[in-house]
């Protein structure tokens, strides 16, 4: 599993990235590509000794590629250690990253599509915030406070996600605040999974209409979609930035099919909270992470190894 924009924090897998080989070496091989086509480091960022993990890690210029590079790189440690995927499932960002780990667009290609929707966010579009509400999604068309406001995700029962201008995300905390409803402010500097994005779609197009999509090498699961992704196209790079993620529905149809083992490779193991809370009772299901805010990065990763391989 594979997320998105949110769940990036400084010094996001230190641990394996001093002790760990594979991942080195991908983390590498993805900042020579980005240094060589575009001109920056994004392992200095990430790894910047003058900042904390607390710190917000918000420039999306080097929060986008960043996220690609810790997911795709935790991919093939987990590949190279024998623990192939039967399905790849994004969410958001991480649709891109499942594409380019299935084969389905190169490498480079992949690359040029997040810097060409970040420069296109940062010249065309004004910026906006996201806010994660832990309540059940009824709230959102029970209270006159979320007009103006658009939903861009349902993750459980009692979790969902607002996008809008910087404005409007202020005074629905305000809000919530004073009902002692729980949120927490994602470090997102646009509105994605809304209209806050649309300028942007136009030329984003151009660019996606310039790749090269191939048959996917190992099934995507669209959170956008909650199904299987049939077509590789230009409108579903769009529509994974642009439509509402439906992370509970997409859950919710894999465990009618069967069990599945879960390993979320994002940076927070968000999604794996967000499968536990979906999962029911008399699931069998299993579900682990790798990184977290709070490091065990390496026992973590020995433990799947050790059920898997």
């Amino acid at each position: 599993m594979l997320s998105g924009q949110g769940s990036q924090y400084y010094h996001m897998g230190k641990e394996l990235y001093l002790k760990n080989a594979v991942f080195r070496h991908w983390m590498s091989k993805l900042n020579d590509l980005i240094c060589q086509e575009f001109g920056i480091l994004i392992i200095d960022q990430i790894y910047n000794p003058t900042s904390n993990r607390t710190d917000r890690f918000d420039n999306i210029s080097y929060t986008h590629p960043a996220i690609f590079m810790i997911e795709y790189s935790l991919a093939q440690m987990l590949i190279e250690s024998g623990i192939e995927p039967d399905f790849i499932l994004g969410a958001s960002l991480g649709e891109v990253t499942a594409v380019a780990i299935a084969g389905a667009l190169s490498l480079d290609k992949s690359l040029e599509c997040i810097f060409k929707q970040v420069e296109l966010l940062v010249n065309l579009c004004q910026s906006g915030g996201m806010m994660a509400i832990i309540h059940h999604a009824d709230l959102y068309d029970e209270c006159a406070v979320f007009i103006n406001s658009e939903l861009a995700a349902y993750n459980y029962p009692a979790h969902f996600v607002i996008s809008g201008t910087r404005e409007k995300i202020s005074e629905v905390a305000d809000y919530l605040k004073s009902k002692g409803i729980f949120y927490y402010i994602l470090p997102v500097t646009y509105g994605f999974h809304s209209s806050n994005i649309d300028p942007i779609k136009d030329q984003y197009m151009e660019c996606l209409n310039r790749c090269s999509f191939k048959k996917p090498n190992i099934p995507i699961i669209s959170s956008s979609l909650s199904s299987r992704v049939q077509d590789i196209s230009p409108e579903y790079f769009w529509n994974i930035a642009r439509d509402p993620i439906f992370f509970q529905k997409t859950i919710t149809k894999l465990e009618e099919i069967c069990e599945f083992d879960y390993i979320d490779l994002g940076p927070t193991g968000t999604l794996a909270n967000f499968v536990k809370k979906n999962l029911s009772h008399e699931s069998l299901s299993q579900v682990y992470d790798v990184l977290t805010p709070f490091g065990q990065d390496i026992r973590n990763f020995e433990k799947i190894k050790s059920i898997f391989y």
